[in-house]
């Protein structure tokens, strides 16, 4: 009676883990792609030499990640098409007495993007990724800006990778 009731909680046990797997859980439309290329981002914004950023933002968090490896582009299974389509700049926190003076700002970062197979074809639907931070300022508006910039494309490379390695 003891053995049998073990082996009945066992069985329940592992049974409980029949539909997972290991290893990455890519969408239906990405499950061939294990290499991927990550051309410099087109920038269709005023914002200057902001390309370079953050395309080495998203190939350094597709590293992190794992789920595809960064090849050139004549060796990989799909390639990332992505442009940098607005950087904006709201006002977060005004000074104490005077609303029409800022001491905050929000930045935020957004990107469109593709994945092309080697055919040509594009590989599900065209996505979308933005990333955002928030500086004070300090003496220099578009100073304080630029360095705030690379932790708006972080958090837009985070994003944009899970959308691709995740599906969501």
């Amino acid at each position: 009676m003891k053995k049998a009731f073990s082996s009945l909680l066992l069985a329940l046990l592992v049974g409980g883990c029949a539909g997972y797997h290991l290893g990455p859980a890519t969408p239906a439309h990405l499950k061939h792609i294990k290499t991927i290329a990550v051309p410099t981002f087109a920038n269709t914004t005023l914002t200057p030499r902001i390309e370079v950023l953050v395309t080495g933002t998203v190939i350094k968090q597709f590293q992190q990640d794992g789920t595809f490896r960064i090849v050139n582009e004549d060796q990989a299974d799909a390639v990332l098409k992505a442009e940098i389509v607005s950087v904006g700049r709201a006002p977060a926190r005004s000074v104490r007495g005077n609303v029409l003076s800022t001491t905050e700002f929000h930045l935020s970062l957004t990107v469109r993007y593709s994945v092309v197979g080697r055919d040509g074809k594009v590989l599900g639907y065209p996505g979308s990724a933005a990333g955002g931070t928030s500086f004070f300022i300090d003496k220099d508006l578009s100073t304080d800006e630029r360095q705030a910039l690379p932790l708006a494309a972080t958090e837009l490379a985070k994003q944009l990778v899970s959308q691709l390695s995740e599906g969501w």
